[in-house]
């Protein structure tokens, strides 16, 4: 089996891995739109390889910093896109557009936060894969990689796991940001959110590669805390806006029986 590099490169917003090999290269996720110039920039200026030698992208899920590039990539090289068995978009009628440009808006406040010049983000909201994969299945032409199905952030979440040095690839699963673990936001399914933890504790891997975080080992018993402290409650955009409307509620409702008593 041919030997295998991971790289790691800094994207807009996160990171972006490459598995690179003397004859292809495989994409862990699709980036966003404008890191398809830094990625194929690399290829071409730093690796001194031909850009058709990216085979495939994995889009992990569909948000900006996941699918962006995705489209753009393919175009550019030929390569396939490969994602989950999904026969509904993520994105699907007109809430899921809505979505799409509330998505767009918070990876630029992100990009903000982090000091980053506003960019065109645009991506498609519908996703058009070649491969379309499942828990235990192989990343085609990449068999020593395997997929794993790692949902509750949405419903579609992958993970990527080489066998071979048992490091794998989280995408938005684990974030640790200032040297602090915390929840992906949003998280749709608490309980389905905290299998895929499980899944990647009991895998045991040797390494542990964050789109936002970078890379890290992580021990059992942080495997076991990130667990035990787990939203156990869905957190989306619509339940932060519930709760922030149910909050107020009660803090108008205490004012005015406040003022009935005066």
């Amino acid at each position: 089996m041919s030997s295998c590099e991971i790289v790691r490169l800094e994207g807009y917003i996160q990171s972006t891995y490459l598995a690179v090999y003397p004859n292809k290269i495989l994409l862990l996720d699709g980036g966003c739109r404008p890191d398809v110039a830094m990625v194929l920039d690399y290829i071409r200026l730093t690796l001194q390889r031909p850009i058709t030698d990216l085979k495939v992208v994995v889009v992990t899920h569909m948000h900006p910093d996941h699918a962006g590039g995705a489209h753009k990539f393919r175009e550019k090289t030929g390569c396939l896109i490969v994602s989950a068995d999904k026969s509904r978009q993520w994105y699907s009628g007109l809430g899921g557009r809505a979505m799409h440009f509330v998505d767009m808006n918070l990876a630029n406040y992100v990009a903000r936060r982090q000091g980053r010049s506003l960019t065109n983000l645009y991506y498609p909201a519908h996703l058009k894969p070649d491969v379309r994969v499942t828990e235990g299945e192989c990343v085609p032409e990449f068999a020593d990689w395997q997929i794993l199905e790692t949902p509750g952030h949405t419903d579609r979440d992958l993970s990527l796991f080489h066998v071979t040095s048992r490091q794998v690839y989280t995408a938005d699963l684990i974030i640790k940001l200032r040297h602090k673990f915390v929840a992906p936001f949003p998280i749709y399914d608490p309980k389905v959110y905290i299998k895929s933890l499980q899944k990647i504790r009991e895998l045991k891997p040797s390494m542990v590669m964050m789109a936002h975080g970078g890379e890290l080992a992580i021990d059992e018993a942080t495997f076991d805390k990130l667990i035990a402290q787990a939203p156990k409650h869905p957190r989306t955009i619509k339940d932060t806006i519930k709760h922030k409307l149910l909050w107020r509620k009660d803090a108008d409702f205490s004012v005015f029986k406040r003022r009935r008593k005066k």
